[in-house]
């Protein structure tokens, strides 16, 4: 049948037929990155965030220092690269968004993309709580005196001691049940938090104030599209590494620091027994570097086509972990620092959770001159840490739904009603993590919904679908196409057996040594808060088998007829010139170097 497929600056030719058999021409304009930096820079913001500051150097101290470097080196080789690259290639290879991006690869994987944008979506509501209490920090710093130095405010209480002016009369005596002022102003001032999950209590509305103020700055980085998005994360991804060598250098002359500083390298090898070690180690590769989390794949199907993302990607495995490796340091030398102020141990310093950075920088900037002016530029940097983590987040969340429904979302002035329809709900969903008891909720959020086993679950499909039902090696020759050339064979290696064989065995050990969440090593959550938490975690799992149940039943003939039919590729992917499996789909051979860039605009079929 006679036809034409229009070959788009922006993307693979998009062709449909219609109900009588009539061939239909719509061009998306999805828009693509002005240049590589921006690019650079949004994934970079994106991956390089509060997890580098705040859960490396907590999983480091919750698991033993230097012990954690071991199996987190074995993640990062055999799963962090092989599957961020795999992520980024996929969206620049079909230049679309998460879900669709699998759906044109594989049908019968579509679900693997529904379960990206439901781990989005959990992130959405609940990341953004850090950067409203690090607004909170921030607006208590602009005072005379910072408020969490002394004992002498309303919320403390008697067993607060200030370790850095106890010569003074009226301070306390140190005693096993004492308490810092920096803990206290963080447990009774900023969270009010309650004695467990039961009771939520009352909304701390200063929070939500500043949780309405951190999606507003949210949708005002991204609601123009990548055309801001690009510009913004200029700044919002530089400036955080000023400010974390500065505080490094502060860090590293302190007393005690040197001691913290061993803590941190020095490995404890009977820690390696533990699966949670390597548990907690493969999932800070997968959520420091955003893998299945969709973002990679609708941040990917921007670029150009002939973008060496290869190396792109390689170049930020290296710079995402090398900056938690530097952010360690800085938060071991102020833990050591804090453990000889208080004459305890190091492993006893400082509580293990999320308020680990709200405990011991705060600790840190009180000792610097100008402690007002230090505070403000820690917590700046933090926000932004946080904020173009948040924004492309949300950016990617929104790409993957307007690829879905391009007639409906790709109208003018669609996208800025879709994006505050996206934040309004947040918001509102957020609000619950921001009451008396929301830390209880948002480390269930952390704990079950976003992290852990959901994430080496959809790894594995995700390698599983690209290596033994697509097939690597026509990946790979898809990737020759874009780049120019055939990455480095160990990836392909990892692709087929490394990389599945370690996430599913790690998955499976991670559940038959489940150990339930507690916080602060001490609250037990009741029974139906753990259901909660396994209900987050199987909202996206369950989306791999949901859907291909779905397509088998959408499918129609054999069941080898619909196999074959949900496991081959759209009909619309460029195919290169020495394709694997010899099938050109669309009856042409881009040019291995050029690709599809250099087509002709119409091409007749």
């Amino acid at each position: 049948m006679d036809g034409k497929a229009v070959i788009q600056e922006n993307g693979p030719p998009v062709v449909s037929w219609g109900p009588e058999g009539e061939k239909e021409e719509k061009i998306h304009d999805r828009g693509k990155w002005t240049n590589k930096m921006e690019f650079v820079l949004s994934v970079a913001g994106e991956i390089i965030g509060l997890g580098n500051v705040w859960r490396f150097p907590y999983l480091c101290y919750k698991n033993g220092g230097g012990a954690f470097f071991i199996p987190y080196s074995i993640f990062f080789f055999t799963c962090g690269i092989p599957v961020f690259f795999l992520e980024t290639a996929l969206g620049q290879y079909t230049s679309q968004g998460s879900v669709t991006a699998w759906k044109k690869i594989c049908p019968l994987f579509e679900g693997i993309g529904i379960a990206s944008v439901v781990i989005e979506a959990y992130l959405s509501v609940y990341y953004i709580i850090i950067l409203a209490w690090a607004l909170f920090y921030l607006f208590g710093s602009f005072t005379s005196q910072l408020p969490w130095t002394t004992c002498t405010n309303f919320w403390n209480t008697e067993h607060c001691v200030d370790f850095l002016n106890r010569s003074g009369s009226s301070s306390p005596e140190a005693s096993d049940n004492s308490t810092s002022p920096v803990i206290e102003f963080w447990e009774n001032r900023v969270l009010g938090i309650t004695t467990g999950i039961h009771d939520l209590g009352a909304l701390r509305w200063e929070l939500a104030l500043c949780l309405l103020l951190a999606w507003i700055v949210c949708y005002f980085c991204i609601w123009k599209g990548i055309k801001t998005t690009g510009k913004v994360v200029y700044f919002t991804a530089t400036f955080p590494y000023l400010m974390l060598v500065i505080l490094l250098i502060r860090g590293v002359t302190l007393p005690g620091a040197y001691d913290g500083i061993m803590y941190y390298l020095k490995p404890d090898l009977d820690r390696l027994k533990d699966p949670q070690v390597w548990m907690d180690a493969g999932t800070q590769i997968f959520f420091s570097f955003a893998i299945c989390q969709g973002c990679l794949t609708a941040l990917g199907s921007y670029n150009k086509y002939n973008n060496n993302c290869y190396r792109d990607c390689v170049a930020l495995c290296f710079l995402n972990s090398m900056t938690s490796f530097v952010a360690g340091f800085v938060v071991f030398s102020i833990l050591g620092f804090m453990a000889q102020e208080q004459e305890m141990p190091i492993s006893e310093v400082a509580e293990s959770g999320p308020g680990l950075a709200f405990i011991a920088f705060p600790k840190a900037v009180t000792m610097m001159p100008l402690s007002q002016l230090w505070s403000c530029l820690f917590f700046i940097m933090l926000i932004f840490l946080g904020l173009d983590s948040q924004f492309v987040c949300v950016e990617c969340l929104v790409t993957a739904s307007m690829d879905m429904f391009p007639r409906q979302l790709r109208k003018p002035g669609r996208r800025e009603l879709l994006i505050l329809f996206v934040a309004i709900t947040c918001y509102f969903v957020g609000l619950l993590l921001v009451t008396e008891g929301g830390m209880y909720i948002f480390q269930l959020f952390d704990y079950y919904a976003s992290s852990g086993v959901c994430l080496l679950f959809l790894s594995f499909f995700e390698v599983f679908c690209i290596s033994w039902v697509y097939g690597a090696d026509r990946f790979y020759d898809n990737i020759e196409d874009m780049i120019g050339y055939r990455p480095w064979p160990l990836v392909k290696i990892c692709w087929l057996f490394v990389t599945p064989g370690l996430c599913l065995a790690t998955f499976l050990f991670s559940l038959i040594k489940y150990t339930p969440l507690k916080y602060n090593n001490i609250y037990v959550y009741p029974p139906w808060g753990y259901s909660i938490g396994w209900m987050l975690a199987l909202s996206s799992m369950i989306c791999v088998p949901l859907f291909m149940i779905i397509a088998f039943l959408k499918s129609q003939g054999s069941f080898k007829k619909r196999f074959r039919q949900l496991t081959s590729p759209a009909l619309d992917l460029p195919q290169p010139k020495h394709c694997s499996e010899g099938v050109h789909h669309l009856g042409y051979s881009p040019p291995a170097k050029e690709g599809r860039m250099n087509l002709e605009k119409e091409t007749h079929l």
